[in-house]
């Protein structure tokens, strides 16, 4: 009888054994697989005071100096790494703006043709998926930008000379967008005619 407890003892051992292991291998897998859909962080600002007068301005020297306060702003970001990537469209007014980040971050300044939704779209969610990334572009492309990626819906028109925000939108591989506002730098006091509609 002493022998058969013993051998059943054995067994339940055994099965608790085989039922933590499946049960650690279950939780691994789930925890690697949750962890390869994390969230995509999109920050979107609105290139920096330009030059007044002159076909495809570069920046002012308030835009030089906005534009460090966003290298000390967005700098170190994200804690473990940095940004994942830095986009600017053609015109030489965001990639003045978006210059001193990519340099500090040793990330190539990326051309994105703003007007083309659907293909910054796919780039973003395909190639940078669970990353974080900032896009610097005129004030007309921030509402459609956001609106792409289902971001906030009341979303209020920008200024055309309104330069002091961030826009960050949270894009998780599951559940709802959000969308935030940040200010940084002098902060943009003008008149109601002034918005991009």
């Amino acid at each position: 009888m002493a022998i058969l407890d013993r051998d059943r003892r054995r067994r339940r051992r055994k099965r608790r054994l085989v039922y933590s292991l499946i049960f650690i291998l279950i939780v691994t897998g789930l925890v690697w697989f949750l962890k390869q859909r994390s969230t995509t962080t999109i920050m979107i600002v609105t290139h920096a005071e330009v030059e007044a007068g002159v076909e495809n301005p570069g920046l002012s020297p308030a835009g030089r100096i906005r534009a460090n306060e966003l290298l000390r702003v967005l700098g170190d970001v994200d804690v473990t790494g940095g940004l994942d990537a830095v986009f600017a469209t053609r015109w030489r007014r965001t990639q003045e703006t978006a210059e001193p980040l990519s340099y500090l971050l040793n990330k190539p300044l990326q051309i994105i043709n703003a007007a083309e939704l659907e293909k910054v779209y796919e780039l973003l969610q395909e190639d940078y998926k669970g990353k974080v990334v900032l896009l610097v572009v005129d004030p007309e492309d921030v509402q459609p930008l956001v609106a792409k990626f289902e971001g906030s819906d009341d979303l209020q028109p920008i200024a055309s000379r309104e330069y002091d925000s961030i826009y960050i939108l949270s894009v998780p591989w599951f559940g709802k967008e959000r969308t935030l506002q940040l200010h940084y730098g002098r902060p943009y006091i003008g008149p109601q005619s002034d918005v991009v509609e």
